[in-house]
């Protein structure tokens, strides 16, 4: 800063914790700069067709299986949805000026990061069309003459860069309290128009009240809908009485924080003979990141931002004693890399629990806007327990 004489910083990122945001901005003043955090209003695009946007307090609350829900939603009611993906800028920026992933082909063709198969996969095996890119005027434009409305998949807690006519935001309970501890994740919540507590009946139902009582705190006027994480393991017969080595999806364990996911409790589940810890066995650039960040357990973060990055992570595969791999990634790891061993799928879904439901919020919105949709029966189908395919 006092080299190139600076005057301003703007602090453009997300998914952390006030503390270190103030930081950083003690650190800006004590040079005697300006420091500015860019809001909603001066940020956020407007779009010719309806936007719903998903977001979240923390990175791995269950954002992307809400999204998932709301297209199967939108597709049922026969409104044809377009997904726009919170930038993942990993590569060839100019390349990757405006992204439309229709088919697994595209994936391969714009030379996808794990990290976007993880969200845009399960779009595209939906039949629903995601674009990307970091040139969002043209995103949006591009995006709109294909869709009937817009559903903004946000990303790492971020707040939406689209002018959002529905805004569904997640919460974490086996992370209570952090709702208001994470920037913009508490931006997001007093922002929210419906706010769904996922994994019901995975933690603790004090920490879904203390999770409830914040909410209705920090936002009253909010609708709050309950969910559960169902849990669903494809021949998970296979893993039954076998060591397995658990891969889950990368971001919930690193950005989020979290030690393990959704594939140590599908292993519980399964009766597995052990969960083989990888560290050990970890080389290259998998083995720091279990330096960079300590809090991880004994699972593999399903990680691959570059080459090396995968072909470290094919490695550490490799070395692993198990007999059976248990991935969690929401996309099929072995598209990218080779794994020498049966892999048994993990994935997880969100079930509604009680009532109001998030599709009867989402039917409403439809009616308000003059969109094609039936009206909505009864829901809850409650039970987030494991269901071998």
């Amino acid at each position: 800063m006092r080299r190139d004489a600076v005057d301003e910083v703007v602090f453009a990122y997300s998914d952390v914790t006030h503390e270190t945001v103030m930081h950083h901005a003690s650190r800006v003043l004590a040079a005697g700069a300006d420091f500015k955090l860019l809001g909603p209003d001066a940020t956020m695009l407007p779009a010719p067709v309806p936007v719903i946007s998903v977001c979240a307090t923390r990175t791995g609350a269950g954002k992307s299986q809400t999204s998932r829900f709301l297209a199967d939603v939108l597709l049922a009611e026969g409104v044809r949805p377009v997904v726009i993906r919170h930038p993942m800028p990993y590569g060839d920026l100019t390349r990757q000026r405006v992204q439309r992933f229709a088919s697994l082909d595209d994936l391969d063709r714009h030379e996808t990061t794990i990290e976007e198969r993880e969200d845009y996969e399960p779009h595209i095996r939906r039949g629903v069309t995601v674009f990307a890119g970091v040139d969002y005027q043209a995103v949006v434009q591009e995006a709109s003459r294909e869709a009937a409305l817009i559903i903004w998949d946000g990303g790492n807690n971020d707040f939406p860069f689209l002018r959002s006519d529905l805004e569904i935001v997640v919460v974490d309970p086996l992370r209570a309290g952090h709702e208001l501890l994470y920037h913009p994740g508490e931006v997001n919540l007093r922002r929210a128009d419906v706010v769904v507590i996922n994994k019901v009946g995975s933690g603790p139902a004090e920490r879904v009240a203390s999770v409830e009582a914040t909410v209705r705190e920090a936002n009253p006027t909010a609708v709050i809908v309950k969910a559960a994480s169902a849990i669903k393991a494809e021949d998970g017969r296979m893993a039954r009485g076998r060591k397995v080595l658990v891969i889950e999806d990368g971001p919930t364990l690193t950005h989020g924080g979290m030690a393990t996911g959704a594939g140590v409790e599908a292993a519980r589940q399964l009766g597995v003979a052990g969960v083989v810890d990888p560290r050990p066995y970890a080389v290259g650039q998998i083995a720091a990141l279990y330096e960079k960040y300590p809090h991880l357990g004994p699972i593999l973060p399903a990680v691959g931002y570059f080459p090396e990055q995968l072909r470290d992570l094919e490695a550490t595969i490799a070395a692993v004693p198990a007999d059976v791999v248990l991935s969690a990634s929401p996309f099929d790891l072995g598209r990218v890399i080779r794994i020498d061993r049966p892999i048994v799928r993990v994935t997880y879904e969100l079930e509604e629990t009680g009532q109001p439901t998030l599709t009867s919020q989402v039917c409403a919105f439809l009616h308000r806007r003059d969109l094609p949709t039936s009206i909505p029966g009864p829901s809850g189908f409650g039970g987030h327990g494991l269901d071998e395919e």
